[in-house]
């Protein structure tokens, strides 16, 4: 990014240093705000999101290191990420340094200013903080709709629930399973990314979304707690995706794609983010039985958990959240645990009913310096997930390795499945920046 962008503060009570700073900076490229004290900075960074801050530390009433806590303490309680800073200073006290450092500040340059160096500094500065908030970005962020995903959205949105009044709802597409089957997954895909438009264009700044799976989405609502609201968003969304789908299936898609809402409030409902996602995912089961294409808030009164239910009912009810949810385009990334009730399972189906099954190590190895290594083998467990069968389980055993389970793959179709693999990952062009190796070996039960 052209450095013509960074925009920079300088707190110093001298004026004849803040003069030269910006003089300097200014010729540089980088546009300039001056203030004269740490107060006049907690005034203006209440409406002005700078690149960076330079900030001296010897100031009267109200110090550098005073002004830096305050201004972390505003940006933690606002939710704004930190805002680099570099202390300034005319003395050459070691002792003062380190503080400085250790309070969390990016570096600290001594006064007066080499313009070369004061300009290196700042634009190192703050490329590193653009490139660590791109990485911490994309460890949060679910890369196909662009919300948060399961782990992050679960996390600011349990916050949420705890801190403030609102609504927390569950968003399931309607009959979704028919576009990839009818349609094919590159449709399913094109699907959900013009429904995550839709929601984003019908949610405000202070709103909470999250891919917790397929194609279902987690949200919170602040200040949302009548019916009204939600009423009137379900309608929006349901008419809008309809619209969006027939733009991109053709008016004769045939399918009743649409959207199911199960709603809890908090606190009317309580704090608990557990509790709150069991009370939503019961209304939105309630919603899938009366028809779809709706929304219901919890009540007591049709609390299934508070009543009876016969098996019949029960047993239907267990079995669509099944087959509503969990839909795979491919093998299953499973945790440890998961795993190895899985791989028993697989064991004991062939010692009783004399099957086959085959098992994988893969490793990936770097071999050119690129992206992180957990976007490397993020790529590759895609790829395993993609080519290999619903049936077929993974588990990453490690950073860099992944085991697979093959039920009824007998040991000479193995190396078809490899070829498939390994003409996938080409494909992905990661396979410039890491090596794969394998081990493949039957599993053999004892009669």
């Amino acid at each position: 990014m052209n450095k013509e962008q960074y925009q920079v503060v300088i707190v110093d009570d001298d004026p004849v240093c803040l003069r030269m700073a910006k003089r300097m900076l200014s010729k540089g490229g980088i546009r300039v705000s001056c203030v004269r004290s740490g107060h006049d900075l907690l005034t203006l960074i209440e409406k002005y999101t700078p690149d960076l801050i330079l900030l001296d530390i010897l100031m009267p009433e109200m110090d550098g290191f005073d002004t830096y806590r305050a201004l972390q303490e505003y940006e933690e309680s606002a939710g704004r990420t930190s805002t680099p800073v570099i202390f300034l200073t005319g003395e050459s006290d070691v002792e003062m340094e380190r503080r400085g450092l250790k309070t969390g500040a990016s570096d600290f340059i001594r006064k007066p200013f080499d313009k070369d160096i004061l300009l290196k500094r700042i634009i190192n500065t703050i490329e590193n903080n653009r490139m660590i908030e791109s990485l911490t970005e994309e460890a949060t962020v679910d890369r196909l709709t662009g919300f948060l995903n399961k782990i992050s959205g679960t996390d600011t949105i349990s916050k949420c629930c705890m801190d403030h009044r609102g609504a927390l709802m569950i968003f399931d597409l309607d009959s979704f399973k028919l576009v990839n089957d009818l349609f094919g997954h590159d449709m399913g895909d094109r699907v959900l990314v013009a429904f995550s438009n839709i929601v984003r264009n019908n949610i405000r700044e202070e709103d909470v979304v999250s891919r917790i799976g397929g194609d279902e989405f987690l949200a919170f609502f602040r200040d949302v707690s009548d019916e009204k609201s939600v009423s009137a968003l379900c309608e929006r969304l349901n008419e809008q995706l309809e619209k969006e789908a027939e733009k991109l299936m053709g008016a004769e898609h045939g399918i009743p794609l649409g959207i199911s809402i199960g709603v809890a409030f908090a606190p009317e409902h309580g704090r608990s983010y557990k509790i709150l996602f069991s009370y939503a995912d019961n209304s939105l089961y309630r919603v899938k039985q009366a028809g779809k294409h709706g929304y219901e808030i919890y009540s007591m009164e049709s609390d299934p958990e508070s009543g009876e239910e016969d098996l019949e009912t029960e047993l239907l009810r267990t079995s669509q959240i099944v087959e509503e949810r969990g839909d795979s385009k491919g093998a299953m990334l499973l945790g440890q645990d998961a795993f190895s009730w899985n791989y028993r399972y697989v064991v004991r189906f062939m010692e009783r009913y004399d099957g086959v099954a085959n098992r994988l190590l893969f490793s990936l190895s770097i071999r050119a310096k690129g992206p992180m290594f957990s976007e490397v083998a993020a790529e590759f467990a895609a790829v395993l997930q993609r080519t290999l069968r619903k049936s077929d389980i993974i588990w990453q055993s490690k950073p860099n390795k992944f085991f697979v389970l093959l039920p009824q793959l007998s040991e000479r179709d193995t190396p078809g499945v490899i070829r498939r693999i390994t003409r996938a990952w080409e494909r992905t062009g990661y396979h410039q920046r890491a090596e794969i190796s394998y081990r493949s070996s039957p599993i053999v039960v004892e009669k």
